[in-house]
């Protein structure tokens, strides 16, 4: 155990209320317990809604109430993008909320039955009893411009990653059924170059075009400078 594990732990005291939260795409599952591990009544059910949401936020004050509590502490496993709305719901609350790895959670499942079976309620407390042993980390959720620029980033690296493909795809095609493509052309990304492939025709197609003909379609986007 280091240093920072048990700085998380000396925060989670005998008036902090943990839950657990497992993520689904339609339905999420909570369940509350104390710092001992002790569980608070039933789970609670809540869909990925709006409506959802205020019902588990409506939860968590009543739970919190019944056990004179005075911190809340919510911890889920980021599951894909589904776990985004309602990280933003519980900050705009002032609530706070961590995320456990995974791979802690799957690890964790056999402790108490000796089965590792996905089970959204099992999961739940798997969770509520990571965040109670500090085994979690605190993400942090961008706003504003910072987050539209973190969107910006990723549908660039996508954008670049399917660019890649395509490319990829070209050399493929141009290696296959125009291996002299390229001693004719120093690059396919040239000007000419794409205004040539643009004929759409194969090797034995293009030898059917006159000198004048092929002269003509590449003066329709090269322009020869003086």
């Amino acid at each position: 155990m280091n240093y920072n594990q048990n700085k998380k732990i000396a925060q989670i005291t005998s008036q902090t209320l943990i839950i657990g939260v497992d993520i689904a795409k339609f339905k999420h599952v909570a369940r509350a317990q104390d710092f001992r591990g002790m569980e608070f009544g039933s789970p609670c059910y809540f869909e990925n809604t709006k409506e959802g949401v205020e019902h588990f936020l409506y939860w968590i004050s009543e739970t919190k109430k019944a056990h004179s509590m005075e911190k809340v502490i919510v911890g889920m496993e980021p599951t894909g993008h589904y776990w985004f709305n309602l990280a933003h719901i519980l900050k705009e609350n002032e609530i706070k909320f961590v995320a456990v790895n995974p791979l802690h959670v799957k690890k964790s499942k056999e402790l108490d039955d000796n089965s590792p079976t996905k089970n959204d309620v099992k999961d739940a407390k798997v969770i509520a009893q990571l965040v109670k042993d500090g085994r979690y980390a605190e993400p942090t959720i961008p706003q504003g411009v910072y987050a539209e620029l973190r969107v910006a980033k990723k549908i660039r690296d996508l954008l670049t990653e399917d660019l890649q493909t395509v490319q990829g795809q070209v050399h493929n095609w141009i290696d296959r059924y125009f291996p002299e493509f390229l001693k004719v052309f120093k690059k396919w990304e040239g000007k000419a170059a794409l205004q040539f492939l643009r004929l759409y025709a194969l090797p034995h197609e293009i030898a059917n075009f006159t000198e004048d003909e092929l002269l003509i379609h590449l003066r329709k986007t090269v322009k020869r400078r003086c």
